[in-house]
């Protein structure tokens, strides 16, 4: 569905030439951004359908810029849009026209490297692969590796919760950070967490991993760690039908192995990622399932052995295991660049992210098919099969009147539909303005309501990303009074702000 951001504040409009001179007293230099075609590049992130133009880019280099950014902008009432590396899919980074468009990229730097705790102190700005190749010589990575993750930061990663081809043994964003730097609205700086596992009291760490930008602006984070496994062996296995695969993948986990990864694509997808990288995918097949077991090499062979059983057993019709480290980097470097190589088929397409139980795969997948036929627009999918994030590429060409239309309502089906057989709508991109008028879908207008009222505790003037996640934004004063119709308060047990 069309998005529709709020229009400009026209009374801050009038005051840009005010709060461009003051935003460069703070940040000199070339910090602040102002001229219209310099700015041009932080119109859109990696949702590129939507493009707004910001009031102004600021750059900070340092926790205290940031600090004093954000308090004269909460002070002055001016909202504030947070940017990593702008890899962002679901629009979380889209610029405000009378909002600061706030730019972490110059904080770039491995802060320190502590193996003894294993764990990496990094700055936002730090790229997700710069982590693992920072100590990939001491036998050292960082788990979480999302496809984009040669370009998009841990900054980013940690605001949408991102995950990866990993996650499914190793977790998500929200499962490898421990703890971070964080600016508030205020201009305010919290330490959260810390070198250990985990911390007393509230999780704040986990309440702010996955908030989008919502609740503060982050400026240093803690990673974990982890040891590279003994030995990694994938698979590739390939079916006639993606409802087979699907039905695979519910009977490797439910056999009791718990693969490193375990990724899906279709036909279309097979095909442009096996002319982009040449990684040897099987060209007859319907469906194929990645599938990488690690940890002991006896162990590894053992459980590669069960998988490729129970592929036969559910009518798989080719199976082949990397023998050497070469052909493992190979077999996921396609699946890693099949995004990009589905650009190489289709004008433009709209890249969705919703979550399932992993028993409806074959289901939903058929359902994709079925909303195919209805809108007329091609699919190929590339998803996280083992933990049931999916990735439907909606293939569309922008130049033909009423295909993104077509494109957006598709979409919005298959969220829908995750929904609607027990999943949610995003799995690791976020909601920003992509599911956010979806959002009623999901949740009721009470758990909205709640939701805003803890995005009050951190950002009382609602500056920090508004219009973003929340299909309706309500002032914090007018949700303090919100009352249900038997005249008590809908949320008692909660302190008024």
């Amino acid at each position: 569905m069309p998005v529709v951001m709020p229009e400009p504040d026209g009374a801050v409009l009038a005051r840009r030439a005010e709060i461009v001179a003051a935003l460069k007293r703070i940040v000199p230099g070339e910090g602040v951004i102002a001229a219209e075609e310099a700015m041009r590049p932080y119109e859109s992130d990696g949702l590129t359908a939507y493009r707004q133009l910001p009031m102004v880019v600021v750059l900070p280099a340092t926790p205290a810029q940031v600090a004093a950014v954000l308090a004269y902008c909460h002070r002055e009432g001016v909202k504030v849009v947070p940017r990593g590396a702008g890899t962002s899919l679901s629009g979380g980074a889209l610029p405000l026209g009378d909002g600061v468009l706030l730019g972490m990229a110059k904080f770039n730097r491995i802060r320190e490297i502590d193996l003894d705790n294993r764990v990496a102190v990094v700055e936002p700005g730090v790229t997700n692969l710069a982590i693992s190749q920072a100590v990939e010589a001491d036998g050292f990575y960082y788990a979480p590796d999302p496809s984009s993750q040669i370009a998009c930061t841990i900054g980013g990663n940690m605001a949408e919760n991102s995950g990866g081809v990993h996650c499914l043994k190793y977790g998500v964003t929200t499962n490898n950070v421990l703890g971070c730097e964080l600016v508030l609205m205020t201009g305010e700086i919290l330490r959260l967490g810390g070198r250990y596992l985990d911390a007393a009291g509230y999780d704040l760490l986990g309440l702010l991993t996955g908030s989008e930008g919502l609740l503060g602006v982050i400026t240093e984070v803690t990673v974990r760690l982890l040891k590279k496994p003994e030995c990694a062996r994938a698979a590739l296995i390939g079916f006639a039908s993606s409802e087979d695969a699907g039905a695979c993948v519910g009977r490797i986990i439910g056999s009791g192995i718990i693969p490193g990864g375990m990724e899906m694509m279709d036909r279309p997808a097979i095909h442009a990622a096996e002319e982009f990288v040449h990684a040897g995918y099987p060209l007859d097949v319907e469906a194929l399932l990645i599938v990488e077991l690690d940890g002991p090499r006896a162990e590894v062979d053992h459980l590669l052995a069960r998988v490729e059983a129970i592929a036969r057993e559910c009518r798989a019709l080719a199976c082949r295991a990397s023998n050497s480290e070469e052909e493992r980097l190979l077999f996921w470097a396609g699946r890693k660049a099949a995004f990009p190589a589905v650009g190489r088929i289709s004008p433009d397409y709209y890249c969705m992210d919703g979550t399932i139980p992993r028993g409806k795969l074959p289901l939903v997948l058929r359902r994709i098919g079925e909303l195919s036929g209805k809108y007329g627009l091609r699919v190929a999918n590339v998803f996280h099969a083992g933990d049931g994030n999916l990735h439907p590429l909606i293939l569309y060409d922008a130049n033909k009147p009423g295909e993104l239309e077509r494109a957006e309502e598709f979409g919005a089906d298959i969220l829908r539909l995750c929904v609607e057989v027990g999943g949610v709508l995003t799995g690791e991109h976020g909601v920003g303005v992509e599911k956010r008028d979806l959002m009623p879908a999901m949740f009721s207008e009470t758990d909205l309501n709640q939701q805003q009222r803890l995005k009050c505790a951190f950002d009382d003037k609602s500056l920090l990303n508004p219009g973003k996640v929340f299909p309706t934004l309500h002032r914090c004063a007018e949700l303090s009074h919100m009352h249900v119709h038997a005249g008590k308060t809908a949320f008692p047990d909660i302190p008024r702000f």
